[in-house]
């Protein structure tokens, strides 16, 4: 086996247009990804003095855990020194647009800047009673509570709920690492925007939603009267809400969201990593062509007959085959991703992009990742090639059941959710999923389509499909090999 694998290999490097294909595969998708990434723009305009127009990048606060978040709400607050404890009751929450995850309720927070640590107990629109904590923390409180506690013991915040205000049911427990000797406590509100369908919100407008309190106790050693800011407000200065008293309560309203940061589809700014590699698609086509036509243009030259008959065990001949073309495509492959994702990012972010932090162990997971796809990719085609004998018969197929499902999931986004995801399942373009990187959050609201960066796989459930095809596909021309003639 290790003398066929030179000899294919020997074929694959002495042939000049297999050469110019494994170079074009770097090339394609270097050059298209910065081309993609240097047209993508992320900005916003707001009035300045005079009365002229200033414009300025997107931008979104880092939380605790490194991840981008949204942290914008209107907050009413006073100086906690030390431990104590604020308890609240919620009489109403309310909106012209009352969204499932509108949200008011007490907040001890370590400061007023935006992603900050904190910890929260609240009143949702239509997701109940919750303790948040951090932007992805969650857990559910007691339904039809409407009183809420929270107590800090140094930099533990303990979270309680309660229907009557008497009888106290425990709903979690959090440290809260950074958390200063003096924080901030008291009262908030927020709401996201409404981001599709009828109720969408057109650019410029806002829906607010407004909490009403009132037995407002805190216990400790606090400093200053109650003071309202707008946590997270643009720069254009505007306010993120108000508040005003209500008797012996108050009522807060405010708009945004405190949540983890999943991209433009749920109001954020986050750019997945996966964008800067979005001219992958022209690579996979090189990589079809260079994989049909290693295995085709031995038929159309006649020198499949020359193969066999020094390798009579056909199926040996066929996997030679498969593994040279998908090992000089890993390489190519990921020498292209090595070389885009650094170039993308900048690009990306020299347009007013937010690029989503990631580890250096994801990052190499979807650059690797990628060039697996480009290796797949290869062997499929070298498999389609055995199958119809024919470079343009094999290039169309491979491209039709691999490009195209690709292109109709993630680049049409007329195209419904529930079929994008079905595509994304079954096709072998579910492989693409191995550069999803930003989670799906329960406690934010989002379309999480395809169209978004989010696939309906997991990384590598996605790749295994693409190795199920490829597979099923090597069977096939095995098979086919064994018994029609060269």
């Amino acid at each position: 086996m290790t003398a066929l694998l030179h000899a294919e290999w020997t074929k694959l490097r002495t042939v000049r247009g297999w050469v110019i294909a494994m170079l074009f595969v770097p090339i394609m998708t270097v050059g298209l990804s910065a081309l993609i990434s240097s047209g993508s723009e992320c900005g916003y305009q707001f009035p300045g003095p005079n009365g002229q127009m200033l414009s300025g990048g997107c931008s979104a606060p880092t939380g605790p855990g490194g991840e981008l978040v949204q942290d914008k709400f209107y907050f009413v607050h006073q100086a906690l020194a030390g431990n104590g404890s604020i308890t609240a009751r919620i009489t109403a929450l309310t909106s012209s647009n009352l969204q499932p995850w509108a949200k008011a309720g007490i907040i001890i927070k370590a400061n007023t800047v935006p992603g900050s640590a904190y910890a929260a107990m609240m009143v949702t629109g239509a997701r109940g009673v919750r303790m948040q904590w951090n932007f992805t923390q969650d857990t559910a409180g007691m339904p039809g509570a409407h009183w809420l506690r929270l107590v800090r013991s140094g930099d533990t915040i303990t979270g309680y709920d309660s229907a009557d205000g008497a009888r106290w049911t425990k709903v979690g427990a959090v440290t809260l690492g950074g958390l200063r000797s003096t924080a901030q406590v008291g009262l908030f509100a927020t709401t996201p925007q409404p981001q599709s369908g009828a109720a969408a919100v057109s650019v410029g407008q806002t829906v607010n939603a407004t909490g009403t309190f009132d037995q407002i106790i805190v216990a400790g050693a606090t400093r200053g009267s109650w003071a309202g800011t707008s946590i997270g407000e643009g720069p254009d200065g505007l306010p993120t809400g108000a508040y005003q008293q209500t008797g012996a309560g108050l009522s807060v309203s405010g708009h945004g969201d405190i949540a983890p940061d999943t991209g433009e589809g749920a109001g954020g700014t986050a750019t997945p990593i996966s964008h800067t590699l979005d001219g992958l698609f022209a690579g996979m086509i090189v990589a079809i062509v260079l994989g049909t036509s290693f295995i085709t243009a031995e038929y159309r030259r006649g020198m499949i007959r020359t193969t066999l008959a020094a390798c009579p065990r056909r199926g040996r001949v066929l996997a030679a085959k498969a593994v040279v073309a998908g090992a000089a495509t890993f390489a190519a492959g990921f020498i292209g991703c090595a070389i885009a994702e650094p170039l993308g990012s900048h690009l990306l972010r020299s347009h007013g992009n937010v690029l989503e932090p990631v580890t250096s162990l994801t990052l190499l997971r979807v650059e690797a990742g990628t060039a697996a796809v480009f290796a797949a990719t290869a062997v499929l085609g070298v498999a389609l090639g055995a199958v119809f004998r024919r470079g343009a018969d094999a290039v169309t197929t491979a491209i039709v059941v691999v490009i195209v499902p690709w292109f109709l999931a993630v680049s049409s986004p007329a195209l419904p959710t529930t079929v994008a995801d079905w595509l994304l399942r079954v096709s072998p373009s579910a492989a693409l999923a191995i550069q999803q990187t930003i989670p799906r959050y329960p406690q934010v609201i989002s379309d999480y389509a395809p169209h978004d960066g989010f696939f309906p796989l997991a990384p590598l459930a996605g790749f295994a499909v693409l190795c199920a095809w490829t597979a099923a596909a090597l069977w096939l021309a095995a098979r086919l090999l064994r018994r029609r003639d060269a």
